[in-house]
């Protein structure tokens, strides 16, 4: 066989390339990159390399990888790279260590969890890291040893479209994060080439608007009431604070004689003062009663030292409150007795699977946009806050300072907004949401243990 074979190089014509006789060596040439050479060994391994003169006129060869481990798109790219710093002057020796000591992209990662700062300055949170890490493990694993230069935007979509498939969120999380580490390499110039996340179109993002309605409050205040962690379940209702802030919440930045929590830094980066209404004083006041030895107000025996996301609490919550709301409708609909009423709200609490399976069956010809309320997360509490602030006339300025919300537009009126017309309309909200509950806080103090499953206090 000839070794001035000329291709344009492709996936399909390198794998059907015919093998050279026993201890032979045939070398093929690509057509679009100038030194791009394939050579294929009598057992079959196929090698890219690139092969030039350098300016005293001596050929040299510099390996860069496995056909098919390295794609031809990857070959072309580190020829490329090879072939400028040759033209730049360098000799093959520095051209072939520029490729081995290009970072991967596991190494650029670590680079970038240490290195990024946010607009305020800081570097990121532990819990970012902790996603990105998550991220970089479940599904980016393909890329952790790959050179920045071999990773290609055919490998990020297929990623994206792989991942789409399980979770459309967690999928532009994963094209996010890909993005974010090359920019910072090309800001800090790590890296020269293209970020290949860019232009992978993301997938549509549906606009969350639930919140917990008006007829939906009963059952769910009765169902967290319940609840072993019912006092951070309606904090975190009554601030409209993040999951994260509302667990980390401290005695010390609390002032529960002015009625202030004061978080000293939030998700966006900015600090945030929150009044806390009557009801919400008065929870805290119970718990500091109770937890005032501990630095947090939801104390945990974690390594955190306080309250992880009670994702498993709110999901029984969600389905107790559902199964009540249920009953009802049964009740409404002629299908069940108010004495079978009664029987089932028992059966709830003395056996939930069965009562979820009896009540199941009975209303199986219903619609469950009509009772089912385990699509509402924990946000959405915070997102309750601000919509029954809007619905009892709070304006959308108060809104987003009461919720820390930041957009470019608004960012210097609501660092001038006084506290007032939002304490105002927190309580405001609070009292609407509690008449439309038909409850009264009751907060008479029952013992609660965070660490053990007694119950907190909201009674009928």
């Amino acid at each position: 066989m000839t070794t001035n074979n000329r291709i344009p190089f492709s996936k399909e014509r390198l794998s059907t390339l015919p093998l050279p006789t026993t201890g032979q060596r045939a070398t093929w040439h690509d057509t679009k990159t100038p030194g791009l050479q394939l050579r294929v060994s009598s057992t079959g391994i196929k090698t890219f390399s690139v092969y030039r003169r350098i300016k005293n006129g001596r050929p040299e060869r510099v390996t860069l990888g496995r056909f098919p481990s390295m794609t031809v798109e990857q070959a072309r790219k580190a020829a490329s790279a090879v072939n400028a710093e040759i033209e730049a002057g360098a000799n093959p020796a520095q051209a072939r260590r520029a490729v081995r000591e290009e970072l991967s992209f596991s190494e650029m990662f670590e680079i970038f969890v240490k290195g990024k700062r946010k607009r305020n300055g800081m570097g990121l949170g532990l819990r970012t890291i902790k996603d990105y890490q998550d991220v970089l493990r479940l599904y980016l694993d393909v890329l952790s040893q790959k050179k920045l230069s071999q990773i290609t935007r055919s490998d990020v979509k297929a990623i994206h479209q792989k991942v789409s498939r399980k979770s459309a969120s967690q999928a532009d999380r994963s094209l996010a994060l890909i993005s974010s580490v090359y920019s910072f390499a090309l800001d800090q110039e790590y890296f020269s080439g293209e970020n290949p996340a860019s232009r992978v179109q993301k997938n549509p993002s549906p606009m969350r608007d639930r919140f917990a309605q008006a007829s939906e409050l009963p059952y769910l205040l009765e169902a967290i009431n319940e609840s072993s962690n019912s006092h951070y379940f309606l904090l975190a209702l009554l601030t409209g604070a993040r999951r994260s802030n509302t667990q980390e919440m401290a005695w010390h930045d609390l002032d529960l004689d002015s009625g202030l929590w004061r978080i000293g830094m939030t998700k966006n980066g900015t600090p945030q003062n929150i009044p806390l209404s009557p009801e919400a004083v008065a929870i805290l006041k119970e718990r500091k009663s109770m937890f005032g030895k501990s630095a947090y107000v939801f104390p945990g025996k974690g390594k955190t030292g306080h309250l992880v996301e009670p994702k498993k609490g709110w999901g029984s919550i969600l389905k107790k409150a559902s199964m009540r709301r249920l009953i009802d409708l049964l009740v409404e609909k002629n299908l069940i007795s108010d004495t079978e009423r009664l029987q089932y709200r028992q059966l709830l609490l003395l056996s939930p699977n069965t009562a979820n399976a009896q009540l199941a069956a009975l209303g199986a010809h219903l619609p469950l946009s009509a009772y089912d309320m385990t699509d509402l997360r924990i946000h959405d509490l915070r997102r309750t806050l601000g919509s029954w602030q809007a619905k009892t006339g709070a304006s959308l300025t108060v809104i987003g300072k009461s919720l820390n919300h930041k957009t470019y537009q608004a960012t210097a009126i609501y660092a001038r907004l006084d506290l007032d017309p939002v304490r105002q309309s927190v309580n405001t909200a609070t009292q609407a949401m509690w008449e439309a509950a038909g409850i009264k806080m009751s907060l008479k103090k029952k013992g609660e243990n965070s660490h053990t499953n007694s119950d907190e206090n909201v009674s009928e």
